[in-house]
């Protein structure tokens, strides 16, 4: 893949790195890998077109820092990354898909037990108008989607509650994966993050994937019933 532009906006000022898309864009989905491996050049640009450097001072001023690595990090998760109106479309159509497929395979139709057939899914899913976010993941939409779906469709699934415990050191990442799913949270003298959460059947074993993954297995999880 081509490289391409990434920049983000801070106290009015511009900075700008050049980037390897695909895995630009992995490192923002996932947050795993090194940052050299999507940094094409290891400089910061106030102006990539006419090769103009930021100065320590902006960096500095702007980042808290002058360390290239933390800094193109930073531009990638938090700023814009120029991808063609093509590349957008097919990842757009490939998180619709995984939508469609995973509603298709986990949840049924409350009056009759049985499954929707994919098509009506499809159907449903554009009645209702959706709209696929570019920064967030599948996971993390679902529920925002299914409750828009249920208005033109009857959707049921399994639902577990689930009480977290997450490290203080990791609630930062891990709280963007409870959204949609958080019934309560609670915040510990400690710092970390007491959360209870309702997890449809289909979504459990992603969930507890990126949950490990994040912490590094170190979150603890138990099982409650529907009167706790």
């Amino acid at each position: 893949m081509a490289n391409v532009n990434a920049r983000l906006k801070i106290k009015g000022k511009e900075f700008e790195i050049l980037v390897d898309l695909d895995k630009a864009l992995m490192f923002r989905k996932t947050g795993q890998g090194s940052i050299q491996n999507f940094l094409a050049f290891n400089e910061v640009f106030s102006d990539i077109k006419k090769g103009m450097h930021a100065s320590t001072t902006d960096l500095k001023a702007c980042f808290g820092t002058d360390d290239i690595e933390k800094i193109a990090a930073e531009i990638v998760r938090k700023g814009e990354i120029q991808v063609s109106s093509e590349h957008r479309k097919e990842e757009r159509d490939a998180k619709i898909k995984q939508v469609i497929d995973f509603i298709a395979k986990n949840y049924i139709d409350p009056k009759t037990g049985k499954p929707h057939t994919p098509t009506r899914v499809e159907t449903a899913f554009h009645e209702a108008h959706i709209n696929i976010s570019d920064m967030k993941s599948v996971q993390e939409q679902l529920p925002e989607i299914i409750k828009e779906m249920q208005k033109f469709l009857p959707l049921k699934t399994e639902v577990k509650k689930l009480q977290i415990t997450v490290p203080a050191v990791y609630t930062g990442s891990v709280y963007a994966l409870l959204h949609g799913i958080k019934e309560k949270e609670e915040w510990l003298n400690d710092g970390s993050l007491l959360a209870v959460v309702n997890l449809p059947t289909g979504m459990q074993s992603e969930f507890y994937d990126k949950l490990n993954k994040m912490t590094h297995g170190s979150a603890l999880t138990a099982e409650l019933n529907e009167k706790e």
